[in-house]
């Protein structure tokens, strides 16, 4: 099924309901954007000579002809690409050539090959004039939609492949397992529309509610918080990082996130400290979600009331994990040989379902490794209770193994952040002739030592366990959707030595 189909369709039910909006400003309502996404999709057919299955890039920052483009592109029965707006020129014309785009849209000077043609954001008026094609182009279930390149923070990213069949699935699982949408609900796009924040567009637009584009463009806690009020209703994804300055920024305004309904809160780790804060200071508002681009969204989720329980035994548990497995997946956790394991001990979480995707782009080595005998191996380590409830644990690559023993930097990281001079942390390993591998914990923070830290740690977690050695820092380093790059705190270490 073509997914362009959802926005006719809403077009025809709703046809003056409004549709985009620039910060509080409406730009369109549902016909008008239906029709430009037709206009769009008729001249990438006449004028550039794309046709069903052809990739065409996207490379801008949030906008609201952002959704436009997404969506002609689909009306055409071509394959989006959408590449984060926040990348350097040389990562996103990489990903292009890689993609084989026949176009992209960009506003960046980009080294791309000659056959890819560029359309810019101050052409759209001259798009929109384009006679629109009258319906989409039909397409299988197994056609492919949406090519999504990973982050990339341990080498080249790789293409994920997702199909109309993977993003139905993940659409219909979100009204099964995580929110309902209302057609009074906003989408606020602060986080990159190429990633998670993006591809919860289709639930708001199958039930006519609005899609906001923040006037920065991005996300800032304080433009958030004065929007909300006056937009009502207001539903938005957001990487964990974000959802802490937000709640400091909600703490020193004196505000409770009035005009919030929902917060989508996925792609890092939420440390458990950082939640219950969050909960304190805004309420049930706040939703969790595993999901990574193999498998987009759709792993585990933690719902509302299950992040703003405080009746429940093991509550601190349950809201230190990701929730259980969501209605479209089957979910297990299997040892170094895919064997699954016994409930309560530690391994790799694999998926198997219907929003799996189908391969990475023109790279069977690395599909075959990642999705065996149907089950897509995350690379997350993690343990499942008896309640079928997972806590997470680490990437596999970033347990740490000293002297024997397998220690996870996040139950480190859930100790430090314990600590009030801490505001950030993050823990590594790094080789050691000794002990093979040795812990080491990089601190941002003020007013505080290795001696104290050593000494809180040493009075909640195994000796073991505890870092070796400290380093205090201004700032980590972090991709563009906020996700700590520990490869490359690793990489300083070993150029310490």
């Amino acid at each position: 099924m073509n997914l362009a189909n959802w926005l006719v369709k809403t077009a025809k039910l709703h046809p003056d309901a409004p549709a985009l909006f620039n910060g509080a400003t409406c730009c369109a309502t549902y016909t008008e954007f239906a029709r430009r996404a037709a206009a769009i999709a008729a001249h990438l057919q006449t004028e550039l000579g794309v046709t069903k299955g052809d990739r065409v890039a996207v490379f801008l920052p949030n906008c609201t002809e952002y959704l436009e483009t997404l969506y002609g592109i689909w009306f055409l029965g071509a394959i989006a690409v959408p590449v984060n707006g926040k990348l350097h020129e040389k990562e996103a014309s990489w990903i292009v050539s890689d993609a084989g785009a026949k176009v992209v849209f960009t506003n960046a000077a980009l080294d791309l090959a000659a056959e890819a043609r560029v359309i810019t954001t101050d052409t759209f008026q001259m798009l929109y004039k384009t006679t629109p094609m009258p319906n989409p182009v039909p397409i299988a279930h197994s056609d492919l939609v949406w090519l999504f390149y990973t982050s990339g923070t341990t080498g080249k990213p790789k293409g994920v492949m997702l199909t109309s069949a993977n993003i139905i699935a993940m659409t219909l699982s979100y009204f099964a397992d995580v929110d309902d949408v209302n057609k009074s609900d906003a989408a606020l796009y602060a986080a990159p529309m190429s990633h998670g924040a993006g591809i919860y567009n289709f639930m708001h637009v199958i039930r006519a509610a609005r899609h906001v584009v923040p006037l920065s463009g991005g996300f800032d806690a304080d433009e958030i918080l004065t929007l909300a009020p006056a937009l009502q209703n207001v539903s938005m994804f957001a990487a964990p990082t974000m959802v802490r300055r937000l709640i400091d920024c909600a703490k020193t305004r004196g505000e409770d996130g009035n005009g919030i309904r929902t917060i989508v809160y996925a792609g890092g780790p939420m440390y458990l400290a950082d939640i219950i804060e969050a909960v304190d200071v805004m309420g049930a508002r706040f939703i969790q979600v595993l999901g990574q681009g193999e498998c987009p969204m759709s792993i585990t989720a933690l719902s509302r009331d299950l992040v703003a329980d405080r009746t429940h035994p093991n509550w601190r548990q349950r809201l230190a994990g990701v929730g259980v497995a969501q209605s479209v997946v089957s979910v297990r956790i299997c040892d170094a040989l895919g064997n699954e394991n016994p409930t309560g001990e530690v391994g790799e979480i694999c998926v198997s379902g219907t929003p799996v995707m189908a391969g990475y782009w023109q790279n069977p080595d690395a599909t075959a490794d990642t999705i065996v005998e149907g089950w897509l191996k995350t690379g997350d380590m993690g343990v499942m209770d008896a309640d079928g409830f997972i806590t997470l644990h680490d990437r596999a690559k970033d347990m740490v193994i000293s002297g024997g023993s397998n220690i996870y930097p996040r139950e480190v990281e859930e100790v430090l952040l314990q600590h009030p001079d801490v505001s950030e942390v993050s823990v590594v390993g790094k080789t050691d002739p000794e002990w093979g591998e040795i812990v080491v914990a990089f601190i941002v923070g003020d007013t505080i030592d290795a001696p104290a830290l050593d000494a809180f740690c040493l009075d909640q977690i195994a000796r073991f366990k505890r870092p070796k050695l400290y380093r205090f820092v201004s700032e980590l380093p972090k991709n563009n959707y906020g996700k700590v790059l520990k490869t490359d705190l690793r990489q300083q270490l070993e150029n310490e030595d």
